[in-house]
């Protein structure tokens, strides 16, 4: 397996909510781990996800967990996730999703580089960049 680079996204208790979420927008394979399921059947976090991973058929992975017991979950805005790609009926059609419930920071429109771009949040507070580009030709 070559390296490679994505996201992994902590989340307060609705880390299952939220990977389910990403799966309805990206669609793929998604796997999630308990706490329970490695051994802390017995804490109140059992049920909560230790470990989530999306893979989808365009190549993206997105990783995502719930705090550990005994981390304090402390959201941030020293992240975002960008999408990228000149399939401008895809990325269009994830943005509406993604957006959907959420907060648009940078409308997704026409932009002085001569690219469509736009900034949301979804409704987990997850910062999104989505950028399409000309085809090229």
């Amino acid at each position: 397996m070559s390296s490679r680079l994505n996201p992994y996204l902590s989340f307060d208790g609705d880390a299952r909510q939220a990977m389910e979420f990403y799966e309805q927008v990206f669609g793929g394979t998604l796997a999630l781990n308990t706490f329970g399921s490695f051994g802390m059947s017995d804490s109140p976090k059992a049920e909560q996800i230790m470990h989530g991973m999306l893979e989808t058929s365009s190549g993206f992975t997105l990783m995502g967990a719930d705090m550990a017991p005994g981390q304090e979950h402390r959201p941030g805005n020293n992240f975002s996730v960008s999408l990228s790609g000149d399939d401008e009926a895809e990325l269009r059609g994830y943005w509406d999703k993604l957006s959907a419930d959420g907060s648009v920071d940078v409308p997704l429109e026409k932009q002085m580089w001569g690219d469509v771009f736009g900034m949301c949040r979804d409704r987990f507070g997850i910062s999104w960049l989505v950028n399409i580009s000309e085809p090229a030709g």
